[in-house]
C-alpha cells in the first residue's frame, strides 16, 4: 500500500482492521495535525498497519477483554505532525523524530531495526475508582501483571491516561513512569523497571479493589 494521497485512498487506510475491535481510523487523529493543518497520514502504511496491529492484538484487545472500552487519545504521529510537536523545546509535548521511531511513529523502525507503536489510552472503567482514589498505580500494576506484551508505560493526570508501547525487541525490559505523584508515596518517576525491588512477582493487592468494583461482564 503506497501513501494515501487521495480521500478515497485515506478511507481505505482507515478501514483497514487491526484487531477485532480496532480500526487504522481511529489511531490518526491528532490535535497536532488539526490546528497546525499537517496530514497525519503514515509515509510507509504496510509498516504502520504491522506495527498497529501487533499493538492492539496483542496489548489493547487483552486489556479491553477483561477492563471493558478503551478509548484512544492519541496514537500514530506521521514524522512531519510529531517533529512539529517538539519544535520550539517540546511545545506540544512531543520527543523528537529519533525517539519516537517506533513509538509514536509507528511507520519508523528505531535505530536498532525494531518496528514498534504507542497509543494513549483511557480504560474507562477506570476513571471511577481513578477518581475516588487517585491511585493510577492500580492500574499500571494490573497492566504489567497480566499483559505481557507491553514494553513501557507512561501515566498522566487526566483519567489516568497513559502511553502504553508495544515494541518488536523481547528482550527490552519493561517501565512503568508516571507524572502523576504515587498516592503512597507522594513521588512522580518511576514506579517499576528493571532492577528495582517491585520489578517481579505478583502486585494484586494493589489492584484487588479496583478490580472488585468492575461491573460484571
Amino acid at each position: 500500500m503506497k501513501k494515501p494521497q487521495t480521500v478515497k485512498a485515506l478511507e481505505e487506510l482507515g478501514r483497514v482492521q487491526l484487531s477485532k475491535s480496532f480500526f487504522m481510523r481511529e489511531f490518526l487523529y491528532s490535535e497536532i495535525s488539526q490546528v497546525e493543518g499537517i496530514a497525519n497520514i503514515p509515509d510507509n502504511p504496510e509498516l504502520a498497519i504491522a506495527a498497529g496491529k501487533n499493538l492492539c492484538e496483542k496489548v489493547l484487545e487483552p486489556i479491553q477483554d477483561v477492563l471493558g472500552r478503551i478509548s484512544v487519545r492519541s496514537a500514530y504521529r506521521s514524522s512531519s505532525v510529531n517533529a512539529k510537536g517538539a519544535e520550539n523545546k517540546n511545545q506540544y509535548n512531543c520527543s523528537r523524530n529519533e525517539s519516537n521511531y517506533a513509538g509514536h511513529i509507528w511507520d519508523k523502525k528505531d535505530s536498532e531495526g525494531y518496528m514498534g507503536a504507542t497509543a494513549c489510552i483511557v480504560v474507562t472503567s477506570f476513571i471511577p475508582y481513578y477518581e475516588q482514589t487517585q491511585d493510577w498505580t492500580a492500574l499500571a500494576w494490573w497492566i504489567h501483571d497480566h499483559i505481557d506484551a507491553y514494553t513501557e508505560m507512561t501515566f498522566f493526570p487526566k483519567y489516568a491516561a497513559c502511553n502504553i508501547r508495544w515494541y518488536e525487541n523481547p528482550d527490552v525490559p519493561k517501565i512503568i513512569y508516571s507524572y502523576v505523584k504515587h498516592p503512597h508515596t507522594g513521588k512522580s518517576g518511576y514506579l517499576t523497571k528493571e532492577g528495582m525491588d517491585n520489578y517481579s512477582g505478583s502486585h494484586e493487592p494493589c489492584y484487588q479493589t479496583f478490580i472488585e468494583q468492575l461491573p460484571a461482564r
